[in-house]
């Protein structure tokens, strides 16, 4: 039986990626990968290396997660060095943690390697910093794909009432409905937010806005898309530094 790697591609600019990560691509039998990964990686390894792509976007998914699962447990039973390549990092709503489980139960020797992920690296590149002394003193991540108004919400709306930065994963779909329930707890309705496309890499769009504004004025922006609300936001003015 192989090893498999659940490795993290990093938020996009291929310079990012771990060096350790590089290592197991390089060496890599087979390598399962998403949406998120960069394509450029791949390049990056050895001769006769197998490619299995497994993206998710929204309402349309490759494979089902439990498939994703068994399609990497039979690789690892069949090669020496698979690698589970993710966008980010893989304990980052990556369903890493699931896959590795999933492997666990199996008898599967795996290993975690963490990635930079976009939570704070897509801000960075915006010019936007998570945290700020005299603005900001921590951080709260939260999925963006449960819709606010779902009844078994595991999200706590309440604790968002403070001074903190919340970032939103993969919520571009549920925008409006977020900036909504946000303004509904309490957050003036023209409380800065940014929605960031494609971040760190040459694609990147940056929205600044308002919650009240905020849907009209991301219209048509791509997927994939990060969002980051509060006072930091406003210090993209003199810290935007990423031309593309």
């Amino acid at each position: 039986m192989g090893k498999v790697y659940l490795t993290g591609a990093g938020p996009g600019d291929m310079e990012l990626l771990t060096i350790k990560a590089l290592r197991v691509v390089k060496e890599a039998d087979i390598i399962i990968y998403d949406r998120l990964a960069n394509p450029k990686i791949l390049k990056e390894a050895k001769n006769g290396c197998e490619f299995v792509y497994v993206g998710k976007e929204d309402g349309r998914h490759t494979l089902p997660q439990d498939e994703i699962n068994e399609t990497i447990y039979q690789s690892a039973l069949r090669k020496d060095v698979v690698v589970r390549l993710k966008g980010g990092d893989p304990f980052v709503f990556g369903r890493g943690g699931e896959e590795g489980s999933y492997l666990k139960k199996r008898g599967i020797e795996f290993e975690i390697i963490p990635g930079v992920t976009s939570a704070v690296s897509v801000p960075a590149y915006a010019g936007i910093p998570v945290t700020h002394r005299g603005v900001a003193v921590s951080f709260k991540v939260i999925t963006g794909h449960e819709a606010p108004n779902k009844k078994s919400s595991q999200i706590d709306w309440e604790s968002l009432k403070g001074d903190n930065t919340i970032i939103f994963l993969m919520g571009l779909h549920n925008l409006s409905k977020i900036s909504k329930k946000l303004i509904e707890i309490g957050k003036p309705k023209d409380f800065p937010i940014a929605v960031i496309s494609r971040g760190t890499t040459k694609d990147q769009k940056v929205v600044i806005s308002t919650l009240e504004g905020v849907v009209d004025a991301a219209k048509g922006i791509p997927t994939p898309a990060l969002i980051v609300v509060g006072e930091v936001v406003k210090l993209r003015e003199e810290l935007d530094w990423f031309k593309v």
